[in-house]
């Protein structure tokens, strides 16, 4: 029964991943015509991510509010996972390294979706932040990994700064969001996308395996008005490893 629920979830997610390439042609047709189209992108892909999120092994939980204006999402990063479950509560653009635009398919569905992309490394970082002050101009919200990679989820490396200057060229607030994995009232030992883990390997081990709990928490929103990046920084990172924390801490008392 269990494989067979296996073989029922990849079937939906193929069925998935065909919509989304006719999606993703179609913007393709549209970017040959003259005129604005990130709107629509937005909302284009906010649709598909919704259904590829509940289409994976998870049952989503949503805390606190989701903003009513543009605002520059900062969250704690574990999976590719997180991509989905957020893109699917709001239109998002999102910022992700150069290396995942080589992903087959995954690629460039994330490039047609609108994502930016930079290179770890490259200097870019100023031409980056220019692109992200003119998204969230336009009213459109953005997100953003400011640990720059994947962790196991239990904890928090140092948040980039200079990721925040976009907030404040444009001054937009920042929404802090805290992402727990779980399952079984434990850490999940199978969300996480580490290392040298590959994106197939990574979807068998989820989709061989019963549902497990993933916990957005929208924290409350910083004001970037007359704040230095840094600081900006060092406060989404308090803000979002007390909440990571919390469910260590939880564990340890239940174990």
């Amino acid at each position: 029964m269990r494989r067979l629920r296996a073989w029922l979830r990849v079937a939906r997610l193929l069925a998935l991943l065909l919509v989304g390439l006719a999606l993703a042609s179609f913007v393709s047709l549209l970017e040959r015509l003259p005129g604005e189209r990130m709107p629509l992108r937005q909302r284009l892909t906010r649709w598909f991510l919704a259904r590829l999120s509940a289409a994976l092994p998870f049952e989503l939980q949503v805390h606190g509010e989701l903003p009513r204006q543009p605002m520059l999402w900062v969250s704690n990063h574990v999976s590719w996972v997180d991509i989905p479950l957020l893109g699917g509560l709001l239109p998002l653009t999102f910022l992700s390294k150069a290396e995942v635009r080589q992903w087959p398919l995954a690629g460039w569905l994330a490039e047609k979706a609108g994502t930016l992309f930079i290179r770890r490394g490259s200097g870019d970082a100023r031409m980056i932040n220019a692109q992200l002050a003119t998204h969230l101009s336009r009213g459109r919200s953005l997100l953003v990994f400011p640990e720059g990679t994947t962790t196991d989820g239990t904890g928090l490396r140092t948040f980039h700064g200079r990721l925040m200057a976009s907030a404040i060229e444009a001054g937009v607030p920042v929404q802090p969001v805290a992402l727990r994995y779980h399952r079984n009232g434990q850490a999940c030992e199978l969300a996480p996308f580490i290392g040298d883990d590959d994106l197939v390997s990574h979807l068998k081990r989820l989709f061989d395996n019963d549902r497990g709990v993933v916990e957005v928490h929208l924290l409350p929103a910083l004001s970037s008005a007359h704040q230095d990046r840094n600081l900006l920084a060092k406060q989404a990172h308090a803000a979002i490893h007390a909440v990571v924390c919390d469910v260590q801490e939880e564990s340890a008392i239940a174990a």
